[in-house]
């Protein structure tokens, strides 16, 4: 059976890959194995990966909304954009959790030219640039013109103090995070230029769904029990984490949500951080 990837890449169709993702929901494996046999039966020749995505959604979503929103993860991360600026936002989450001190959305002056920046990290007195490479396409990739641009604003950077964080302090260090993934040319000059590098599956183990999965950050565009207008509301309010939700309620409420609407929201939201 021929299946149609994103891409436009025809390949043939692997039951065991679709096995894998759907247990890596945190489905009970009858449920992973009634929901492949169910998508068996409904799939044809020349169907997208896409179209078999939305069916395996649907079902898990039946089974457990919880389980359907971490299925959603990748997807939910790109609902971060359009523009990548609450995906900056995202990141810096994600080393708040990791004790590091954060700002966001920086213009600071290099040796030569000013600099925008999306992320200055702080720790242990070392502090590092975050680059933030956001992708709508799914298939999208950045390739090794990304680090070696970002290398020569890092360099320039380095060239001088900033008032950042509480005094004159110099930036040291430099990340490039993208929510798809870098080609090999990408992270081997990366290695060589002693920049970091975070994506999707990038480096293993220690890759960015492992960090979500591991700390439970999985942000709000993943629930299945809001909308998509609810969503944005959620990330113009601030609120990008599900386990923000949990101590705050009356942010559903400042949205429009109904007291039921309210409960089903926080259920589903204390299932998905606490599931494992």
């Amino acid at each position: 059976m021929k299946i149609v990837k994103h891409s436009g890449a025809i390949v043939d169709f692997n039951p065991e890959k679709l096995k894998n993702s759907l247990l890596k929901s945190g489905a009970d494996k009858n449920v992973v194995e009634d929901i492949l046999q169910a998508i068996k039966t409904q799939i044809y020749e020349g169907i997208s990966t896409k179209q078999i995505y939305k069916m395996a959604f649907a079902l898990l979503k039946k089974k457990a909304n919880f389980h359907a929103a971490r299925y959603n993860l990748r997807e939910a991360i790109r609902l971060l954009g359009p523009a990548g600026f609450f995906f900056e936002k995202y990141i810096a989450r994600l080393f708040d959790s990791e004790h590091y001190e954060t700002m966001t959305n920086l213009t600071l002056q290099g040796k030569c030219v000013t600099h925008e920046i999306d992320v200055l990290t702080r720790k242990n007195n070392q502090i590092a640039m975050v680059e933030c490479k956001y992708h709508v396409g799914r298939d999208a990739a950045s390739d090794v013109k990304v680090p070696m641009y970002i290398l020569s604003r890092f360099n320039d950077l380095q060239e001088r103090q900033h008032a950042i964080f509480d005094g004159k302090n110099k930036i040291s260090k430099c990340w490039i995070i993208t929510n798809n993934r870098f080609t090999a040319d990408a992270v081997t000059f990366a290695k060589c230029s002693g920049l970091n590098l975070l994506s999707w599956d990038y480096p293993s183990p220690n890759n960015l769904k492992t960090k979500i999965d591991n700390s439970y950050l999985y942000p709000v565009t993943c629930l299945t029990t809001l909308s998509l207008s609810e969503k944005d509301k959620l990330l113009i309010l601030d609120v990008i984490l599900v386990k923000e939700l949990i101590n705050n309620s009356d942010s559903l409420i400042k949205i429009g949500l109904s007291t039921n609407r309210v409960k089903n929201v926080l259920k589903e939201a204390s299932d998905l951080c606490r599931y494992i």
